[in-house]
């Protein structure tokens, strides 16, 4: 394994849930691997070359980061209603405009 000079160098623990944080990371997406010796290496992911977000075909075929079925269920429906003009009034956000600005 190819060596790097250390640009920045800290001690970092496991929480309780088994999170570990990095300071100041510029990027945020990282591959990990668990060694058996215990140690955990990261390597950085250029945008756009992690895998995709799978989207399940069925119910409990859901992977990490997909959307699962019974939410894409919920949109259809959502949609097909809003077509059909089943909708509610709109909302009135006046009274909510002194907080935007």
């Amino acid at each position: 394994m190819q060596t790097l000079a250390a640009v920045k160098e800290y001690d970092a623990r496991v929480d309780a849930n088994k999170c570990v944080v990095i300071h100041v990371a510029e990027r945020g997406v990282f591959r990990v691997r668990h060694c058996k010796n215990g140690s955990i290496v990261l390597k950085l992911l250029e945008l756009g070359k992690g895998k995709p977000a799978r989207i399940p075909t069925k119910p409990g075929n859901a992977k990490a980061g997909a959307v699962s079925a019974r939410t894409l269920q919920g949109m259809d429906k959502a949609i097909r209603n809003l077509r059909a003009g089943k909708r509610s009034k709109p909302a009135d956000l006046k009274k909510y405009a002194q907080f935007a600005k």
